[in-house]
């Protein structure tokens, strides 16, 4: 995948917008952080993973998953974009998605969908 494509994937999202977080390309849904870009090693930032899960996806997927020391300890996980595909993507994006979004814009969401997007996956 490249950042176009995470992009175009997160436009299923309302209200996502392309925007910078600490100075790298970002997606925020009303200002708030979805995923970021870390160039340095072209992964995405995953926020809002524990850590338990994290370990679990970097033990069995370590080509895909990883971390740096700058983030023991908190609930992220880093993606490589050159191996990353749009379905194990999605539901990362979705679950941050919720998190981060107005209540409101869920509900609306919800409602026009007739289901809710955890159920999507």
């Amino acid at each position: 995948m490249t950042w176009d494509d995470v992009v175009a994937l997160s436009q299923g999202l309302p209200e996502v917008e392309v925007s910078t977080s600490y100075g790298t390309p970002a997606l925020k849904v009303c200002g708030k952080l979805v995923t970021r870009l870390r160039p340095e090693d072209d992964s995405l930032v995953l926020p809002d993973v524990p850590i338990q899960e994290r370990e679990m996806l970097i033990e069995t997927n370590p080509c895909i998953f990883h971390v740096t020391p700058h983030y023991d300890g908190y609930a992220i996980v880093l993606a490589r974009l050159a191996v990353l595909e749009p379905a194990t993507l999605l539901p990362f994006l979705r679950r941050r998605w919720r998190a981060v979004a107005p209540k409101r814009l869920v509900i609306r969401f919800d409602a026009t969908h007739g289901r809710r997007l955890d159920d999507q996956l």
